[in-house]
């Protein structure tokens, strides 16, 4: 089919089947029945995944022709193309999961009936998952899970976790973990919310005791999870460098040259200097995500991805100082009857999340130098030694 031809078609079929606005989540671990309803459309009319091949609801497309799909959606304002690129927990199983573990999981992970949430960072393994001491110990056709995460997005609601445990405690950190989809709604889990400095509970902790997983639900073979969590990790990436929590008032916070007009700022040589330089910073990340995602191949993993990430958090966090300069005394202001100023301290509190999930800033500045620009790497003691020979605190 030409890209006209395409273009048309996608077109022709959202001017039928979209309904117009309904509620869609943005998050991995939460979905309405509307938008369950529609995801399944467009899951089932193969515009979900168009790179993914045919016998997992894609249609073997070109990037090219997979970005057309998605500029279409894009321009009638409806959700669910593109997740063959955003998609954390889809792509992932389409890697490395076993075929019954596929057709047990990517429909309804495509639909967002199963819902995931990452069981990665532990109270003394956040920056070094490598380090993680969740224990996986084989029981049968199960292994028992005993441990604890931390800064887990989602985990109240979502119904399977991403979780990343150790196996094997006689090999060095790398070597002995293994990935599974861990079902969260069983005893043994104990999910307890974390207070955020935005008023918030998105974050919690997470405490697992006896839990159980289904031994078909590993993903990639047993001891090779550090394999799978870094092609986890360059979509999650991949992700937060495209896309940032948007204000809770409504979009006036977010054009900054409005923000700017509306309190007589516009004029100032200075303020019209940091808006320039925003904008340059927001432009050329697109650019530069564009370039990284076109090298990345369906299923892997790419340093590249930690300059976007990276990137969004310097934008956010220099969003966030411009907001608050164009309101001046007014950015003291909070609550429902200021919405502006409420949005500006939310949207500035709210960008250290870019900063530390995903990694944090210093730990993207670590993986460019040393993977992206071929620094050498710093000295890591541990690396080779049995994880049970590893002091820890």
């Amino acid at each position: 089919m030409s890209d006209a031809g395409l273009r048309a078609e996608v077109r022709n079929w959202l001017e039928v089947q979209w309904p117009g606005r309904l509620r869609v989540s943005a998050t991995m671990w939460e979905a309405t029945p509307l938008s369950r309803a529609w995801m399944t459309k467009v899951r089932d009319a193969r515009w979900a995944v168009p790179r993914w091949p045919h016998e997992w609801f894609g249609r073997a497309y070109s990037d090219e022709q997979a970005s057309i799909v998605e500029q279409e959606f894009d321009r009638a304002g409806a959700p669910g193309a593109g997740q063959d690129r955003n998609n954390l927990p889809a792509n992932t199983a389409l890697r490395f999961g076993s075929d019954a573990l596929k057709k047990a999981f990517v429909p309804g992970l495509l639909t967002g009936e199963i819902t995931m949430c990452l069981l990665y960072s532990e109270p003394g393994a956040g920056s070094d998952l490598a380090g993680v001491r969740t224990r996986a110990q084989r029981d049968g056709d199960e292994f028992v899970i005993d441990g604890q995460k931390v800064w887990v997005s989602g985990a109240a609601t979502a119904t399977f976790g991403m979780l990343v445990a150790r196996t094997n405690w006689d090999v060095p950190k790398h070597l002995g973990l293994s990935f599974f989809f861990f079902p969260m709604k069983q005893p043994g889990v104990d999910v307890r919310p974390l207070r955020q400095v935005t008023d918030e509970a998105h974050f919690n902790e997470v405490f697992l005791t006896g839990a159980r997983v289904p031994a078909a639900n590993l993903i990639g073979e047993l001891n090779d999870g550090w394999r799978v969590l870094q092609t986890a990790l360059a979509y999650e990436r991949s992700y937060m460098g495209d896309v940032a929590r948007g204000p809770r008032h409504g979009e006036r916070a977010i054009d900054l040259v409005a923000l700017a007009r509306e309190f007589g700022r516009l004029d100032d040589p200075s303020m019209r200097q940091d808006l320039a330089r925003v904008v340059a910073l927001r432009r050329l990340n697109v650019l530069n995500s564009a370039r990284a995602k076109a090298s990345l191949e369906q299923g892997t993993s790419s340093p590249i991805m930690s300059l976007g990430k990276l990137a969004m958090s310097r934008i956010l966090h220099e969003e966030a100082r411009v907001r608050t300069a164009i309101l001046g005394a007014a950015g003291l202001l909070t609550g429902d009857e200021y919405p502006i100023s409420d949005d500006t301290n939310f949207l500035a509190l709210n960008a250290y999340f870019t900063s530390i999930g995903g990694g944090t800033d210093q730990i993207q500045r670590n993986i460019i130098g040393e993977r992206v620009l071929g620094l050498p790497k710093e000295p890591e003691a541990d690396r080779d030694v049995p994880f049970n020979k590893v002091r820890g605190g």
